[in-house]
């Protein structure tokens, strides 16, 4: 799980999924990804994963506003619900979600990491 955490801390660090939340979920829950030098990444995570993660990493939870979610109406001292709670309201299966995930793919790609799209 350490290229998860190094993936994630990429993804903030070179603004991939600044304005592409719903496809970070989609891509870190229901594909594969592989680093440039072929070592997978993540194989696919359960929300819980995927909360604590975002948890540990400190990502901004200001980012819910791209899912429709007030911030301030989520579990506020509970880092880890507030994350858990968010994932459940995404619909990161949903054709939106399918949608942001391929974009988050192609920006990915040309930064080296292979992204398997979902049932491939």
């Amino acid at each position: 799980m350490d290229g998860l955490r190094e993936f994630l801390f990429d993804l903030k660090r070179q603004d991939y999924a600044r304005e592409n939340f719903p496809g970070v979920l989609n891509v870190l829950i229901g594909r594969q990804v592989k680093a440039h030098n072929g070592v997978l990444v993540s194989n696919g995570v359960t929300w819980r994963v995927l909360a604590e993660w975002l948890k540990k990493v400190r990502w901004h939870k200001e980012a819910v506003r791209q899912l429709g979610l007030d911030p301030a109406k989520l579990p506020p001292r509970d880092r880890l619900r507030f994350w858990y709670t968010a994932i459940s309201q995404a619909h990161v299966d949903s054709p939106e979600g399918i949608k942001a995930g391929d974009r988050l793919a192609q920006a990915l790609a040309s930064a080296g990491y292979a992204v398997v799209p979902p049932g491939a």
